[in-house]
């Protein structure tokens, strides 16, 4: 089954090198993917009757078989991956911060902490340094009018020192 997974990941990998539009990756996973998915499929089918139901690999076969449709809709969309790393990683520190939360030392400190990693994620998606943000948020603050609040913003900060510079 690895060379299987294998075979699959570098059509993937081929397909992302030359750049190939979603429509063209569709038509790639359908010349090429379709015919490795009913493969392993089918190998599927075959071994989930030899395998033991409550083993490891058995529940695996079985949540497999039980989601086949959902785990090959991506051959029909080029706009789909493979697989959810992507996400994965994404929401990783969010998991990693839900567990430190527990050693915050209190409710209150916990919530101080999301915030801050709210924060800081929100910096990082608009590509804003998070210091130099901050320093600008804190040093404007008082001065700033409740209506114009939303300039503070992070996702503002990027064009409001653009037009200062100007």
């Amino acid at each position: 089954m690895r060379n299987i997974q294998q075979e699959l990941y570098q059509i993937e990998h081929e397909a992302k090198e030359e750049q190939l539009s979603a429509e063209q990756i569709k038509e790639r996973r359908l010349e090429k993917s379709l015919k490795i998915i009913n493969k392993m499929g089918k190998w599927i089918f075959q071994e989930i009757k030899k395998t033991l139901p409550k083993s490891q690999i058995g529940k695996a076969m079985a949540y497999a078989y039980a989601r086949w449709d959902a785990l090959s809709a991506y051959l029909n969309d080029g706009n789909l991956q493979i697989d959810n790393n992507l996400v994965e990683n994404a929401i990783r520190p969010v998991a990693l911060g839900r567990k430190n939360y527990l050693f915050a030392g209190s409710h209150e400190a916990a919530q101080r902490s999301a915030m801050i990693y709210s924060f800081f994620a929100i910096c990082k998606k608009h590509e804003v340094n998070p210091f130099q943000w901050l320093k600008y948020t804190l040093l404007n603050i008082a001065s700033i009018n409740h209506k114009k609040l939303k300039e503070l913003y992070s996702q503002n900060y990027k064009q409001i020192i653009e037009k200062s510079i100007m």
